[in-house]
C-alpha cells in the first residue's frame, strides 16, 4: 500500500518545529493552609520570600533559518518580563530572544544562538487556493509534541477577534486563512504548511466550541516582518501618533456623537495625551476630540479600523485625512513617521 504523502511532510516538517516554553520568577509556594470561609474551607498558597523561575505557559513555532531566526505567534511571547525557551528535542534546549513582535498581525520572531538548525523554507500564501490540502502542526494542549493534523484550506480573507488565555487580552486579525485541519490549544505559532512541506501560515487561532475551525496568519505578513528585521533590525511601522475609538452606530447614538464612524481622538486616561506630542499627528494639528472619518478617501469603520488601513502605508508616506472638528469637515495632510 503507497504511503500518504503526509508521512514525507512530518518527515521534512516536523525537526523544524520547535515548543516555546514562557517561565516567569514568581514567588515560592512554600505550602497551603485552608482558609475557612462561609461555612466552607478554601485552599490558600502560602509564599516564601524568595523567587523561583515557573513555567507559566508555552505555544509552537518554527525556525526558518540555519542560524536560528523563528517565527511564532505575537500572543504566545507577549509578556515583555517573561523569558522564553525554544525546545527542539529533550537534550536541544536554547534561551531565545524576541527580536520584534507585531500585535497587528499577531506575529513575533525570535532567535535562538544554534548552528547548522534544520528549517522550513516559506511559500507564497498569495497563491494559496480554496480546497487546497494542508498540514497543521503544532505542540498540542502545550504536552504532545509534533502533532499533526491533516485538512484543506477552506476560506480565505476570514476576520475574526482573538482572545488569548495568555494574555487576556484581544485581537482583531483579517485575511486570516481558514482551515479544517485541527487546531488546538498550544498549536499558536506553528506552521500551516503546503502539500510540498512549505509554510504557508502561522496556526494562530480556533473557534471554540465548534468543530474543525481553525485560522492561521498568511505567511507573507511575516515576510514583510522579516524583511524589515534582516534591514533594520526591527519592525518599522508608520505611525500617526494619536489614541482613538472607532465610532459605530450605538457607540454614536449613546453618546450623540455628530458622526456613526470614524476615529474619536481621546484619551484613555487622565495624565496621558491623547495626540502624542512631537507626533506626525501633533504636527499637522490632529487636536482631542476631532474624528477622523477618512484616510485618503477611505471610510474608517470597525471592519476598517485607523490602525488598518495605515499598514497599507510606509514610512514618509503622506497621506490625507478627512477629519471632523466642531461640526465641520477639514482635510488634514500627514507626512507618516516611525515611531520613536
Amino acid at each position: 500500500m503507497e504511503k500518504s504523502p503526509i508521512v514525507e511532510i512530518a518527515k521534512k516538517v516536523c525537526p523544524a518545529v520547535v515548543t516555546i516554553v514562557i517561565s516567569k520568577d514568581l514567588p515560592k509556594v512554600e505550602g497551603f493552609y485552608f482558609f475557612p470561609f462561609g461555612g466552607r474551607e478554601f485552599v490558600v498558597p502560602k509564599f516564601d520570600k524568595g523567587k523561583e523561575k515557573t513555567k507559566i505557559g508555552g505555544g509552537s513555532g518554527f525556525i526558518i533559518s540555519a542560524d536560528g531566526y523563528t517565527l511564532t505567534s505575537q500572543h504566545v511571547v507577549a509578556d515583555m518580563e517573561a523569558d522564553y525557551t525554544v525546545i527542539l528535542g529533550p537534550e536541544k534546549k536554547f534561551p531565545a530572544k524576541v527580536i520584534s513582535r507585531d500585535p497587528i498581525s499577531d506575529i513575533a520572531i525570535l532567535k535562538i544562538s544554534a548552528k547548522n538548525l534544520p528549517y522550513l523554507e516559506l511559500g507564497d500564501s498569495d497563491k494559496i487556493e480554496l480546497g487546497e490540502e494542508v498540514v497543521a502542526v503544532g505542540n498540542a494542549l502545550g504536552e504532545f509534541h509534533d502533532t499533526l493534523s491533516a485538512g484543506i484550506i477552506s476560506g480565505m480573507s476570514r476576520a475574526i477577534t482573538a482572545f488569548s488565555g495568555l494574555t487576556n487580552g484581544a485581537a482583531q486579525l483579517r485575511g486570516l486563512i481558514q482551515t479544517d485541519a485541527a487546531i488546538n490549544p498550544g498549536n499558536s505559532g506553528g506552521p500551516l504548511v503546503d502539500m510540498e512541506g512549505k509554510a504557508i501560515g502561522i496556526n494562530t487561532a480556533m473557534v471554540m466550541g465548534a468543530q474543525n475551525i481553525g485560522f492561521a496568519i498568511p505567511i507573507n505578513y511575516a515576510k514583510k516582518d522579516l524583511e524589515e528585521v534582516m534591514k533594520f533590525g526591527k519592525i518599522r511601522r508608520p505611525f500617526l501618533g494619536v489614541r482613538y475609538i472607532v465610532i459605530n452606530k450605538e457607540l454614536a447614538k449613546l453618546h450623540k456623537l455628530p458622526a456613526d464612524h470614524g476615529a474619536l481622538i481621546v484619551r484613555e486616561r487622565l495624565g496621558e495625551d491623547a495626540v502624542v506630542r512631537e507626533s506626525a499627528a501633533g504636527r499637522a494639528g490632529l487636536t482631542e476630540y476631532d474624528i477622523i472619518l477618512e484616510l485618503n478617501g477611505q471610510k474608517i469603520t470597525e471592519k476598517d479600523p485607523l490602525a488598518n488601513l495605515l499598514q497599507k502605508y510606509k514610512i514618509g508616506d503622506e497621506i490625507s485625512l478627512k477629519v471632523l472638528r466642531q461640526g465641520k469637515e477639514v482635510t488634514a495632510k500627514v507626512k507618516l513617521e516611525e515611531k520613536k
